[in-house]
């Protein structure tokens, strides 16, 4: 008796040359992507979690707050790690003392090139310029910040007005728990609107909190991970 073994593999497994070869494609694909990820290391590259194809260390992240991620991979990899959003490759430095060391140096001129920002401003501003030209800018920002009373004795004399009012605030609580997110906020946008505006607002004012959260919520949409990797 004999049992055709190749035929019945034929019967149960069909084999379409498409499939096939949109199989190895796939494969190639993976291996040259794995492949480039370990070639591309630079040997004082900061350590990091190990990235996935694709979409890189995106499960390793929590994307409703990402740095209470950041703060978890700072216990195993210290405060400068290395973490991948998509494609891209990002180091991130925690803690004030890792910032303020690095932020000093000419080699932290350069910006992400993120598409989203790109389509969005142009190429131009002072936010999301990149290399010299944001350097350029931030001269020519600062120079005119100074021209508004920046650095001055004035602007320091808004700062205290500014800071008495938001206590005078806090002492409505009469020490009861509150939040203080938005009176901090606006606390800090009034100093600005001194500057550009020469006034302040109220902390209860309606075109102030719907400016605030306008702007909390455009940060919170361009910084997420999706637009990062768009």
């Amino acid at each position: 008796m004999k049992i055709d073994l190749l035929g019945s593999a034929k019967d149960m497994l069909p084999l379409d040359p498409v499939t096939v070869l949109l199989s190895i494609v796939i494969c190639i694909l993976l291996a040259t992507i794995l492949y480039k990820q370990k070639e591309n290391v630079h040997p004082n590259y900061p350590p990091g979690p190990k990235p996935l194809p694709i979409i890189g260390n995106i499960l390793n992240l929590n994307v409703q707050k990402p740095h209470l991620s950041f703060l978890e991979l700072t216990k195993k990899y210290g405060p400068v790690f290395s973490i991948k959003i998509g494609v891209e490759k990002m180091v991130v430095l925690c803690g004030y003392d890792t910032v303020k060391e690095a932020f000093v140096k000419e080699e932290f001129l350069d910006r992400p090139m993120t598409p989203a920002f790109m389509d969005l401003t142009g190429g131009y501003g002072i936010a999301f310029l990149n290399g010299n030209n944001w350097k350029t800018m931030r001269q020519f920002t600062v120079s005119t910040l100074r021209d508004f009373g920046m650095g001055k004795r004035s602007l320091e004399e808004k700062i205290t007005e500014e800071s008495n009012c938001l206590v005078q605030m806090f002492k409505c609580y009469k020490g009861e728990p509150f939040d203080n997110t938005m009176a901090i906020h606006a606390a800090v946008a009034n100093n600005i609107v001194s500057i550009l505006l020469g006034r302040r607002f109220d902390y209860d004012d309606p075109k102030l909190q719907r400016t605030i959260r306008t702007v909390n919520n455009c940060i919170r949409i361009l910084g997420s991970p999706m637009v990062m990797v768009s």
